[in-house]
C-alpha cells in the first residue's frame, strides 16, 4: 500500500509561527545550512547571515541604502540593487541573482567581495534575473522573468518573454523559453524533472532534464491555474512541492499527484487581493493594486526554505517583511545540493 501523505490533515497554525532575524530588508530568498545558519537576501546589496544563536551579520561589498531611502514603494521594489534568488557555489560562496542590477553575481561569504558572472546573453542584456539553482552536477540553472526593465509593468499583464538558462562547461544558453514571468525553479529528488514557476501564468510547468541539460516533455504540473500569483517552491522528502502565492499571501503544497492544498492563508479573500486579480484578468493591473496587497505574517510571501537539523523547519521569505517567520513541518524537506557538502561555518 502507498505510504500516507504526511500532509494529510495538516494546516499551519498561525499561533505556532515563530520568528528569527530582525531589521532585514527584502528577505526574498533564504538559504539554510545544517548547523542552523540562515542566509537571507538583503536589499543593502548582499545577504544577512543569521547565526544559530540568533546573532546576525550583514555581508556586503558596499552597503547600499537605495531600498530604505526610496521615494516611493514602486521605486523601492524596482530600482537599485535587489538581491533575489540565492544558491551556494560548491566552495560555499553565494550565487546571487540580482533583480535590480539584472545580473548573476557571486559573493564571498566572509568579506562580500562580489564579481559578475553573467549580465548578457547572446550579446544582449540578459533581462530580469530572478532565481539561481545549482544541481549536484555543479551546473547553474538561471531564470529570467522578463526582458522589461520594470518588473511591475511586466507582472501587470500576461507576457511570455521569460526563460530558463543553463550555465555549464559549454557556457550560458537558453534551454527553455516562452514562460509567463519565470520565477523559482526546483529539481526533483532524482534531478529528472525541472519544475518552473510561471508567476503571471499562475501555474507550475515541468520539463524533463536530458543528460546534456536540454529540456523536453514540457507539461503543466498541478492545476492549470492557481487563481493566484506563484513565487517560490521547494520539495519535501515525500515528494510534495510546497510554494507561496505572492501578494495573495498563502503557503500551498502540490501532492505528487498534483492536488493543490492550501496550508496557510494570510489573505482570507481580502478586497485588495480580489481587486488585484480582477484587474490582472482585464490586463489592467497596476503597481498600486500590488502595493495594496499583503498579509501580516510575511508580507508578499516569496519563498519556502526547509532547514533545521532535521530539515523540518519551514522558513518563509518575503519582499516586504523585516524578519523571517517559521514553523514546523510534519515532513522533512528535500536536501538541496549543498546540504551534505560540509561547508557550514
Amino acid at each position: 500500500m502507498a505510504t500516507p501523505n504526511p500532509l494529510d490533515g495538516f494546516e499551519v497554525d498561525p499561533a505556532s509561527i515563530r520568528r528569527t532575524g530582525h531589521d532585514l530588508q527584502r528577505p526574498e530568498c533564504i538559504l539554510a545550512e545544517p548547523d542552523g545558519s540562515l542566509w537571507a537576501a538583503d536589499a543593502r546589496g548582499g545577504v544577512m547571515h543569521i547565526r544559530p544563536d540568533g546573532t546576525q551579520k550583514l555581508i556586503v561589498q558596499e552597503e547600499r541604502s537605495d531600498f530604505a531611502s526610496a521615494d516611493g514603494e514602486v521605486s523601492r521594489f524596482t530600482k537599485g540593487t535587489l538581491p533575489n534568488g540565492l544558491a551556494f557555489a560548491r566552495n560555499g560562496d553565494i550565487l546571487i541573482s540580482n533583480f535590480g542590477t539584472d545580473r548573476l553575481e557571486i559573493m564571498t561569504r566572509e568579506t562580500g567581495e562580489t564579481r559578475v558572472l553573467h549580465d548578457t546573453l547572446a550579446g544582449k542584456p540578459i533581462g530580469k534575473v530572478n532565481f539561481v539553482l545549482r544541481d549536484t552536477k555543479d551546473r547553474i540553472w538561471l531564470t529570467v522573468s522578463t526582458t522589461i526593465p520594470n518588473w511591475m509593468e511586466a507582472a501587470g499583464s500576461l507576457r511570455h518573454d521569460g526563460f530558463v538558462a543553463l550555465a555549464d562547461e559549454k557556457g550560458l544558453r537558453i534551454v527553455a523559453d516562452g514562460f509567463a514571468f519565470t520565477n523559482e525553479i526546483r529539481l526533483d529528488a532524482k534531478e529528472e524533472w525541472l519544475y518552473v514557476v510561471e508567476t503571471t501564468g499562475m501555474k507550475i510547468t515541468r520539463l524533463r532534464v536530458q543528460p546534456d541539460g536540454s529540456l523536453t516533455h514540457r507539461e503543466t504540473f498541478g492545476p492549470a491555474s492557481h487563481g493566484a500569483f506563484i513565487d517560490g517552491i521547494a520539495f519535501d522528502s515525500y515528494g510534495n512541492l510546497w510554494g507561496t502565492h505572492v501578494m495573495i499571501d498563502r503557503v500551498f503544497a502540490l501532492t505528487p499527484q498534483g492536488d493543490l492544498r492550501i496550508l496557510l492563508d494570510d489573505d482570507h479573500g481580502s478586497r485588495a487581493g480580489r481587486e488585484l486579480l480582477a484587474a490582472f484578468a482585464q490586463g489592467q493591473a497596476r503597481p498600486e493594486h500590488m502595493i495594496a496587497c499583503g498579509g501580516t505574517i510575511a508580507p508578499w510571501m516569496a519563498s519556502i526554505t526547509f532547514g533545521g537539523p532535521d530539515l523540518r523547519n519551514v522558513y518563509i521569505g518575503s519582499l516586504r517583511g523585516t524578519d523571517i517567520p517559521w514553523f514546523r513541518s510534519p515532513v522533512a524537506g528535500l536536501p538541496m545540493a549543498h546540504w551534505n557538502e560540509g561547508r557550514s561555518r
